[in-house]
């Protein structure tokens, strides 16, 4: 099977159907990120296969858990090498995405993806998610991590990006869990909980939505 038809069939059993110029970008977005991983260290994965199924489809997974639509603002924490935020951007262009990334060399290859995708609507931010000013608070429709800390301090920190009403979402493996205690703590509510597995693959993941109370 072909890595065009790995990724669009994988995508497709995600209720997700990729144009070929969408489809184009990802495999760019390959080329890139085996380019620079030769580098610096952007990912443990290695084979093309494992990229597409593990990183790529693993991020559009997230369009699970939330409804894109024109304004929307995302935030990203951790973005590292640009998963789930950079997969969401090419299949949803209308949105706006913030992308908080404090290596600097990731945020660099972040930068370069994004001018070689010709993404717009993109800001990537050089902090620790901690260090980003009040301007940012209480100002995002969506928050989501992926590689970012335990889910426990994930939304105890996402939580306070988000505008009343907004969700959180995070892509797990079925084992990690979260109280209900932190949750509220958080001043989140369990929205949903999505158990699913990879397509092309027998990994288990487990998508969580959040709500902000309002």
């Amino acid at each position: 099977m072909t890595l065009r038809t790995l990724l669009t069939s994988g995508a497709e059993k995600l209720d997700i159907m990729l144009s070929d110029r969408q489809t184009d970008a990802f495999l760019v977005y390959l080329v890139e990120l085996e380019k620079w991983n030769r580098k610096i260290n952007l990912t443990a994965i290695r084979n093309e296969q494992d990229i597409v199924i593990k990183h790529f489809l693993d991020s559009l997974s997230y369009l699970n858990g939330f409804v894109p639509a024109p304004g929307l603002r995302l935030l990203d924490m951790g973005s590292g090498a640009g998963f789930p935020a950079v997969p969401i951007k090419i299949c949803h262009p209308e949105i706006g995405i913030t992308m908080v990334e404090a290596v600097n060399k990731k945020a660099s290859f972040l930068r370069h993806i994004t001018r070689t995708l010709k993404l717009t609507e993109i800001v990537i931010v050089d902090k620790r998610t901690n260090e980003l000013p009040a301007s940012h608070h209480g100002t995002y429709d969506v928050v989501t991590a992926r590689a970012f800390a335990e889910m426990k301090a994930a939304i105890s920190e996402g939580a306070t990006f988000l505008k009343p009403g907004g969700l959180m979402v995070l892509s797990r493996g079925p084992e990690e869990t979260v109280g209900e205690g932190d949750v509220l703590k958080a001043g989140l509510v369990i929205e949903k909980k999505l158990d699913l597995r990879l397509p092309h693959s027998n990994d288990p993941r487990a998508i969580w939505v959040f709500r902000k109370k309002r």
